[in-house]
């Protein structure tokens, strides 16, 4: 890295303030407020930290010797790290390593930023906005520690767009289920031969593995497609406008819980979550809609490394004029926001409630589907005037089944997803661009509206389920294996 992106003066900022997150979540005591900050202790090291804002807290001190003194991002890494071996008994040193790549991450990206154009479409721009990313990760910029000339190329917040490369599989070592037809519009293959397109960065990585498949005419090279992809904040879905569609990719690449690959058992399990959450959506009477997952196709000798899926576009599902917007992105904020430009920011919100929350909560308790509804699984449409008008939810892989997991289980995590990740986020970032709205009032309405047996306790319970990731990388479990910490709940306090 070169150093004008390693010393971009932001840099510190955007990647401390999900660790903080973090730490002020799972392992801090917080004792005071004394001015604009907040003080806590450090249970494991004792040391008092005490930092200035709440969304996105901001320039940590550390008191020494009676004073207060700053610290940076590289020493609040150190802090963070003695504080878990302290507080766990347990010693990772892969992880600190990841929180300092996600801050070398951010400083290329915000340098690429300033060399590129955002892209005109609003959809596309609320894609490639997030930069801080995971609010409440360690590490959520992390690239898998390579070089940024590997990544770079690829990566949606860098306004990234690039030509998928394309291979052909001899059609005896082609697997797929579903519909995968719209593979075949990128391109022609060859007699004996079906179309697959490849990430170019999972390729870097996987390539050497594929040699003797190219080598025997399993696998043959068949250039790039003659139009670029756009990459989308999950960084291995990509957008293609034209054709409006949306292909998902394996990366062998941790990026922030998980190794991002299409694996074998996940893509098993994608036709009958697709298929339940199509009906649940089918019957719904509303606008909400479903972007399906049609199909995978892949290579049977490099199933999960080559694999990709199909997934819906919008045009088929979207509202006539309406334009659609990650939710993460409203909450990251980019240009044209409507979040932060609402003249009316109460009936704004009432809105949004009205779009994303009735079909979450329909699907689960009349079909038995969990929708994985958080920020980044979460489109939102609007109108001309910015107003919330339709929700989009997408990623079947992320989707779980009653009575696969419990209807407890199942209920904990729509609640962490669509509550916690979700709703919570978008709150606090109303309230900050519109000083003085209460938004938890009108959320308890719209989620006290459903005849759910959960929700009544739901709104008179003191607490909220936060997932942990600081600590769940720590202790090195599985990225699928969700914990939980109680977090104050705000619908219990209206």
């Amino acid at each position: 890295m070169d150093r004008v992106d390693h010393m971009h003066p932001s840099a510190d900022a955007y990647a401390s303030a999900p660790l903080l997150n973090c730490l002020l979540r799972e392992v801090a005591e917080p004792l005071a407020t004394t001015g604009e900050r907040r003080v806590y202790r450090l249970p494991g090291t004792g040391r008092l930290l005490r930092v200035r804002g709440e969304r996105r807290p901001a320039e940590p001190e550390v008191r020494n010797e009676g004073t207060w003194r700053r610290v940076g991002h590289a020493e609040l890494v150190k802090l963070v790290a003695e504080e878990l071996r302290r507080h766990t008994g347990l010693t990772n040193d892969d992880l600190p390593t990841e929180m300092i790549d996600s801050r070398e991450a951010v400083a290329a990206l915000l340098a690429a930023r300033a060399r590129t154009t955002p892209p005109t479409d609003p959809y596309l721009r609320s894609e490639q906005s997030l930069i801080t990313g995971h609010p409440h990760h360690p590490a959520p910029k992390a690239r898998g520690g390579g070089p940024v000339t590997a990544w770079l190329p690829y990566a949606p917040e860098a306004h990234a767009r690039f030509p998928l490369v394309l291979l052909g599989v001899r059609e005896d070592q082609v697997a797929e289920e579903g519909d995968t037809t719209p593979l075949d519009t990128l391109g022609t293959a060859p007699p004996g031969y079906r179309l697959l397109p490849a990430h170019p960065w999972q390729l870097d990585l996987t390539g050497p593995g594929l040699e003797p498949a190219f080598a025997d005419g399993r696998l043959i090279r068949l250039g790039t497609a003659p139009f670029p992809v756009w990459p989308t904040a999950a960084v291995r879905t990509v957008y293609e406008p034209r054709r409006d569609l949306h292909l998902k990719f394996s990366l062998d690449v941790r990026i922030t819980n998980d190794i991002r690959r299409l694996w074998r058992h996940d893509l098993a399990k994608l036709r009958r979550a697709d298929t339940a959450v199509t009906h649940a959506f089918t019957v719904w009477t509303g606008p909400a809609a479903w972007m399906g997952d049609r199909g995978y196709r892949t290579a049977a000798f490099a199933f999960e490394e080559l694999a990709v899926l199909v997934r819906d576009g919008l045009r088929d599902h979207l509202l006539p004029g309406a334009t659609p917007l990650l939710a993460a992105g409203l909450v990251e904020g980019f240009d044209g926001n409507p979040l932060a430009h609402a003249a009316d920011p109460a009936a704004w919100w009432e809105a949004y409630l009205h779009q994303v929350v009735p079909p979450a909560l329909t699907a689960f308790a009349e079909h038995g589907v969990v929708l994985e509804a958080h920020l980044q699984n979460t489109l939102v449409a609007v109108d001309t005037s910015g107003m919330p008008v339709q929700a989009l939810f997408r990623d079947a892989e992320g989707v779980k089944l009653l009575p696969d997991v419990s209807r407890a289980a199942g209920w904990e995590r729509l609640v962490y997803c669509l509550v916690v990740n979700h709703l919570t986020e978008i709150a606090a970032a109303l309230a900050e661009h519109h000083p003085g709205l209460d938004p938890w009032p009108a959320a308890r309405r719209a989620l006290a509206a459903h005849d759910l047996p959960e929700i009544p306790a739901l709104l008179a319970s003191p607490t909220l389920p936060g997932k942990t990731n600081l600590l769940l990388r720590w202790t090195g479990a599985d990225g699928a294996d969700a914990r939980y910490l109680p977090l104050p709940n705000p619908l219990a306090r209206t």
